[in-house]
């Protein structure tokens, strides 16, 4: 007999993440070093004219804010596990369970920078999870790996739209796969069906138009 362990295997969250935070951190801490080191600097110079309380107030109101900001960013993150999506951001915790859906659409912001993103209701919250950020000639999607599993959580679901959103990240998948020109990526379809109604900042695709993606 095997003398592997018999307990159930675990799997890990995925990284629901468009831009990790890891690629942001290291620009992040060296601001809020240096906006820490102003308002030192600020405070210090500030002590020798005016009382040392204000000097610290002032010091303070120069550092903490930008600081503060920059610990609650490092702490956002956008992982699934089990089916559940979970969004932690600043001071505050959401989540949805994708097997319990009751809404599933796809959200477009067309802008300079334009967003494509899944919006997911179940019977307690809704949230929405970046999928792709364009700009006429390239951008930034979701990894391979965030793709394939917000995909299979979507299928797991009993709702015809949800079905349908899953479809156009697997043929997104695909399109990456074959290193696709981005006319022919779902996901950037999307924003040019956009732009082309003239339907602008944001619009939720009608389900006619989501299957029309992977046509």
């Amino acid at each position: 007999m095997s003398e592997r362990s018999l307990a159930p295997e675990h799997n890990p969250p995925v990284s629901l993440d468009l831009v990790p935070i890891e690629l942001i951190a290291p620009r992040l801490k060296r601001v809020a070093m240096i906006v820490v080191l102003v308002g030192v600097v600020v405070g210090a110079v500030l002590s020798f004219f005016a009382p040392l309380w204000l000097a610290v107030v002032v010091g303070g109101v120069i550092a903490v804010p930008t600081a503060l900001s920059v610990l609650l960013t490092l702490r956002r993150k956008v992982e699934l596990e089990h089916g559940v999506i979970r969004s932690t951001g600043g001071l505050r915790t959401c989540q949805v369970d994708v097997t319990k859906a009751v809404a599933a659409e796809v959200v477009v912001r067309s802008a300079r920078v334009s967003e494509v993103s899944v919006r997911i209701t179940d019977p307690d919250g809704i949230l929405a999870v970046p999928l792709a950020l364009y700009t006429n000639d390239g951008g930034r999607e979701l990894d391979v790996l965030g793709l394939r599993k917000l995909a299979d959580a979507l299928t797991t679901s009993e709702l015809v739209p949800a079905a349908a959103i899953a479809s156009v990240l697997i043929e997104q998948l695909r399109a990456e796969a074959r290193d696709a020109a981005l006319t022919e990526r779902p996901l950037f379809r999307a924003v040019d069906l956009v732009r082309a109604a003239g339907r602008i900042p944001t619009t939720t695709l009608t389900d006619h138009e989501v299957a029309a993606l992977v046509d």
